[in-house]
């Protein structure tokens, strides 16, 4: 009996990281069902369906916005809560959030705790502990902050009726959920009725953008350029890491800001001013990444619009953040890739550094693991629904893989079985789909394979 108690202890140990970081994850989304189907959820005090709170649940978790039921006239006070936790959790993850809240009160993490956090986190084991209480701290006074500034807009406008959708929206926005309960704001539409507005729009893109950047650079920025400022020390240089996600974080802002503003000048957003309409452009590119909500309506958008939109999408923000996609990192190395085969250079570099071999290899699965799970998505639920324009369900599968919860209106016209396969597309754009694979993969270690001879093919 002792001894199968050993065993069982020892093979609990021998659970990869990865594994258990999204075993939490469906954990989190199973409870968050059970809640969401409680009559106590909804405005009217009855049952909600299991497919709808299970999808509900899934792209709250996996922070991604995407709905099929209306958040504001659906959900009581109590169910937006039970949405507003699995987004916190959902958004820092669950195993990250636990960790650190242990952190607060002054528990010491073992190495397997360290393990479990480096992999969630995307962050150095010998920095860990300062990361986790950084993350925590950092994100609940910029959803403090973010909500007392949407605040100075909404309770002047609705009263204390508005002081519940700012905290709602500030975390949504940190998180990158794209979540809102402003359907009560008469003819809105997730927050077109603020496209104007630079306080709404700018705040909410502050709080999407530094949430897309990822703790790690948020540590770095922190670390080399804030804390020697405040000590009166000469400003160090960021990491290399910081470097590529900031850069690469502005110019897909820039670029997206400035073709939003071509492409829909004269169309979504023709009843603006000029900069109105800048504004409106800057808030769409960066949700566009990521975070989900609207300032035009999407199903009235130009078809080049959605194109960039879904290449956004899929892209989404940066490593160890609330964000999805294949993240900004990946399209750096393999835009750097391609440079450097076009050129001729047999290494690949950038900001005069090299990428290994590893480093290449993992970004082309990642973005052809994602271009895979978008493709298939997009052509099984077009066959299940050939009525739907096949751009529209493109849009959508991107928009749940990337977990940016924009929409066409396409998700609450789909069927059951159309709404699972987008559940499963959130899950696994939230978990990473190479995470999403070790953990269904992963074995024990396997000895050395042999030598083999090296394979000579053409290629082009």
């Amino acid at each position: 009996m002792e001894l199968k108690k050993n065993r069982r202890k020892a093979a609990k140990k021998q659970v990869p990281a990865v594994r258990l970081i999204v075993g939490s994850f469906l954990l989190l989304i199973l409870v968050g069902t059970a809640l969401l189907t409680l009559p106590i959820s909804s405005q009217g005090h009855t049952f909600t369906s299991p497919l709808a709170a299970l999808f509900t649940a899934t792209s709250s978790t996996c922070v991604t916005g995407l709905a099929v039921v209306d958040t504001t006239a659906h959900w009581s006070v109590f169910g937006q809560a039970v949405l507003l936790a699995l987004i916190q959790c959902g958004g820092l993850g669950l195993s990250t959030f636990a960790i650190g809240c242990s952190l607060l009160i002054h528990k010491r993490l073992g190495i397997r705790e360290l393990a479990l956090a480096r992999e969630s986190s995307g962050g150095d084991t010998r920095e860990i502990v300062p990361l986790l209480k950084l993350m925590l701290g950092f994100t609940f006074a910029c959803e403090l902050l973010g909500a007392g500034l949407l605040m100075l807009r909404f309770v002047p406008a609705y009263g204390t009726k508005g002081i519940w959708p700012a905290v709602f929206v500030a975390v949504s926005a940190y998180c990158n959920a794209g979540f809102d309960i402003l359907g009560f704001v008469p003819g809105n539409s997730s927050l077109t009725a603020f496209a104007g507005d630079p306080l709404v729009c700018l705040t909410i893109s502050a709080l999407i953008a530094i949430g897309g950047l990822g703790f790690v650079v948020v540590q770095d920025i922190y670390r080399c350029k804030l804390a020697p400022a405040f000590r009166g020390k000469s400003r160090e240089k960021l990491n290399f890491h910081s470097q590529v996600c900031l850069r690469a974080t502005l110019f897909l802002l820039a670029a997206g800001t400035v073709a939003f503003f071509l492409f829909e000048y004269n169309n979504t957003m023709k009843g603006l001013g000029f900069f109105e309409k800048w504004n409106c452009a800057l808030f769409q590119s960066v949700n566009t990444r990521t975070a989900g909500f609207a300032s035009v309506d999407i199903q009235q958008t130009r078809d080049v619009s959605k194109t960039l939109s879904i290449f956004l999408m899929f892209v989404g923000g940066c490593p160890g953040s609330t964000a999805g996609g294949v993240k900004a990192t990946t399209l750096v190395v393999l835009a750097a890739t391609v440079c450097g085969t076009i050129r001729g250079k047999e290494e690949i570099t950038v900001l005069k550094h090299r990428f290994t071999t590893g480093v290449v290899y993992k970004s082309l699965t990642v973005a052809a693991l994602g271009g895979l799970i978008v493709l298939a998505d997009a052509g099984a639920i077009s066959a299940l629904n050939p009525r739907i324009p096949f751009l529209d369900v493109l849009y959508e599968a991107a928009s749940a893989f990337g977990t940016a919860g924009l929409t066409a209106g396409v998700t609450p016209q789909l069927d059951p079985a159309s709404q699972l396969l987008l559940c499963a597309t959130m899950f696994i754009g939230r978990v990473g789909p190479l995470s999403f694979g070790l953990s269904i993969l992963m074995r024990g270690r396997k000895p050395a394979p042999s030598i083999l001879p090296e394979a000579r093919m053409l290629i082009g």
